[in-house]
C-alpha cells in the first residue's frame, strides 16, 4: 500500500531552526501537510485535537520532553498506534534502550540528512 503523502505530520522541537530543517526535509520527500509544536505538552494537545499520521519529536525539550510525550502517546488508546520517530543529539545506547522501552518506532541521531530521515520513515511506514 502506498503511503499517503498528504497525511498530517506533527514535528515537535523547541528549537525553531530544527523545525525549519525538518519541515524542509519533509518537503523534499514530498510531504506537505506539516504541523509544528514547540514542546511535548503542546504536541499532546494537538494530537488529541486532530488526526495525525506520524510524529517526529526531539527528545530534549522543556517542560515536557520527547520521551514523556512518547509515553503519553503510548498510554492513550486513541494515539498508541501512531508512528513516532525520536530525534536526539545523544547517541548513548541507554537512550536508545529507554526510547525502545517507551515504544518509539524509530530513532535518529543529529545531525542527519534527508536520506537518513527517509530511510527511518520507510522502516516505520513502508516505501513511499
Amino acid at each position: 500500500m502506498a503511503i499517503d503523502k498528504s497525511m498530517p505530520i506533527l514535528i515537535v522541537d523547541d528549537y525553531k531552526t530544527m523545525l525549519r530543517v525538518l519541515r524542509n526535509l519533509l518537503r523534499q520527500l514530498n510531504f506537505g501537510n506539516i504541523e509544528e509544536a514547540t514542546d511535548g505538552s503542546m504536541a499532546l494537545q494537538k494530537l488529541r485535537q486532530q488526526d495525525f499520521g506520524f510524529v517526529i519529536s526531539d527528545w530534549n525539550m522543556e517542560p515536557m520532553t520527547g520521551i514523556q510525550l512518547l509515553r503519553e502517546v503510548r498510554a492513550d488508546d486513541k494515539l498508541k498506534h501512531l508512528p513516532f520517530i525520536m530525534i536526539t543529539a545523544e547517541s548513548k545506547s541507554e537512550n536508545v534502550i529507554v526510547a525502545k522501552q517507551a515504544g518509539v518506532s524509530n530513532y535518529i541521531v543529529k545531525p542527519f540528512s534527508a536520506e537518513t530521515l527517509k530511510s527511518k520513515m520507510t522502516s516505520v511506514l513502508g516505501e513511499f
